[in-house]
């Protein structure tokens, strides 16, 4: 597990791997394995991902799954079934391993992988909350022919803060207005994990009907409690990465994370 001195107190690092996803879109690649278990040049995007977290010393690493939890067989890994992975998103599988989610944690998608050096700027983020971010997102559309950018999860930025997470566009009326893309790495202080968890459970016991971009609360991804938590006031830390990282959705995003990782060792 990764310690690391602030202020002369230690904090630990967790990571937790969101991976109960079937990846419909991937077809026949995805017909008797999860998504995050599908081969990148002889490594799964999960041994990728988790590879990289030992590198840097986060060892206590949580794999939430659902579709076809069996053939997820890999040491010393704690893992969580979500039962109810096909009839919720991303945020009911990430409190499926709630009890977790205290100190400092980092939440991963299980469908994208990234290089050691976008792993290093992440954990070197001292914010409360930071997510990486794409300012150069739209260029990799060009090659997902099969994958629409309107479907990204774009982050909004006025002054360095960010003002809206969504995959819908919205009005750029202000001035110097950037837009990235969400890479699916969350980075939690001690103290924002908390509120996450706080404001996920008063939502739960409340929130009925559509909830920002989700159709509803159960269906409800991380961008959408992230938008709820910048409505709250929380600031939310973009961090604009430099290094190489692929979502794989579809057979051409497959095609193209084969290619971009060719000749990476990790």
């Amino acid at each position: 597990m990764l310690y690391y001195r602030q202020e002369f107190l230690i904090y630990k690092m967790r990571a937790i791997i969101l991976a109960a996803g079937s990846g419909s879109r991937l077809g026949q690649h995805t017909l008797d394995i999860p998504k995050a278990l599908v081969d990148i040049n002889g490594k799964s995007i999960l041994e990728r991902q988790i590879g990289l977290l030992r590198e840097e010393g986060v060892d206590e690493i949580s794999v939430v799954t659902g579709y076809k939890k069996e053939k997820h067989v890999l040491n010393n890994i704690e893992y969580f079934f979500n039962p109810r992975y096909s009839e919720t998103e991303q945020l009911a599988s990430l409190m499926v391993v709630r009890k977790k989610i205290c100190d400092d944690i980092l939440v991963i998608f299980g469908d994208i992988i990234f290089d050691s050096d976008i792993l290093q700027q992440v954990l070197a983020a001292n914010d409360d909350i930071t997510i990486p971010i794409d300012l150069d997102w739209e260029k990799s559309y060009e090659e997902r022919t099969d994958n629409s950018k309107d479907a990204a999860d774009k982050v909004f930025i006025n002054k360095k803060k960010i003002i809206q997470i969504s995959a819908k566009e919205i009005p750029l009326e202000q001035k110097n207005i950037e837009v990235g893309e969400f890479l699916g790495i969350i980075k939690l202080s001690t103290t924002t994990s908390k509120i996450l968890v706080k404001k996920y459970e008063e939502l739960e016991k409340s929130h009925s009907g559509k909830f920002h971009d989700a159709v509803s609360f159960e269906k409800a991804k991380l961008v959408d409690i992230l938008q709820e938590l910048i409505d709250s006031k929380i600031e939310i830390t973009p961090l604009a990465i430099s290094g190489k990282w692929c979502e794989i959705d579809t057979p051409k995003d497959l095609e193209r994370a084969r290619r971009i990782f060719k000749n990476d060792d990790t």
